[in-house]
């Protein structure tokens, strides 16, 4: 399954994970979707990894199911398509929950599944030959399992117009929803999510696990008074600790931290 899913490491501890099934548009199967799991779980415990790049090679980031596993599924019971959406789901949380920064760097056409795999993502740049869409209900079923990851990045509103009519829209469109962060044009997109990268590696890396950790605990809390607990727990935390001490004394020096990347 490695095949599926290239590997790239950069000297700045910087892993592009490319989607590498461009023959079939890097569409799901069930052997691609655990092949992208196995590769974020296999860096889950990478002390050196500073961000994970998620990309798709040729002309689509994904084309979302797979049309020889979409037939298969013609015959699957009930049951089966439980176990079917559960590997799915595990899927997306797996990214959803990765302890260092995502990046999505869509490079081309996204729909379906893929369009959880963006919403996963901490921070998404796409090229505006990007096209987008929650084609399910094109096709008489649901975005359902995606909607856990998609629905908090869109809202609603935005949910409701797309969920219901699978219509297909730009990168444009996916910016102004909050679907994505950056737009480009195509020949950008290296560049541009360069330009992400060079913020996201300037920020201390045990602060980004905090941080990740800390905005669902947040969003989660039953009360604003428990929200308090878990964030002022937090913040003394990184302040005594050896990350938090140095960043300030950096700041203090007036010179870069010692986790920024040097030229």
């Amino acid at each position: 399954m490695a095949d599926l899913v290239r590997q790239d490491r950069d000297d700045r501890g910087v892993v592009t994970l490319t989607l590498d099934k461009p023959e079939v548009r890097n569409a799901f199967n069930p052997d691609f979707m655990q092949a992208i799991r196995a590769a974020f779980e296999g860096l889950r415990e990478d002390d050196t990894l500073r961000a994970v790049v998620l990309t798709g090679e040729g002309q689509a980031f994904s084309a979302g199911a797979d049309l020889n596993w979409m037939r298969s599924m013609k015959d699957y019971s009930y049951e089966d398509n439980v176990a079917d959406s559960r590997e799915l789901d595990a899927l997306f949380r797996t990214i959803d929950g990765f302890p260092r920064p995502v990046v999505a760097k869509v490079n081309g056409a996204a729909l379906g599944g893929a369009m959880g795999l963006i919403a996963c993502a901490d921070i998404a740049v796409a090229s505006r030959a990007a096209v987008f869409g929650f084609s399910e209900t094109k096709l008489g079923i649901a975005p359902a399992v995606i909607s856990t990851y998609v629905q908090p990045k869109i809202g609603v509103s935005n949910a409701r117009r797309y969920f219901l009519t699978g219509e297909r829209f730009d990168a444009d469109r996916a910016f102004s929803l909050g679907l994505v962060h950056e737009v480009c044009d195509p020949d950008d997109l290296d560049a541009t999510t360069e330009r992400v990268l060079v913020e996201v590696l300037t920020a201390g890396p045990a602060a980004q696990v905090a941080v990740k950790d800390l905005i669902p605990l947040v969003e989660g809390a039953a009360s604003q008074a428990e929200a308090a607990e878990h964030t002022v727990a937090v913040i003394s935390r990184l302040r005594v600790g050896d990350e938090g001490q140095e960043g300030m004394q950096a700041f203090f020096d007036k010179r870069p931290a010692a986790w920024v990347p040097q030229d």
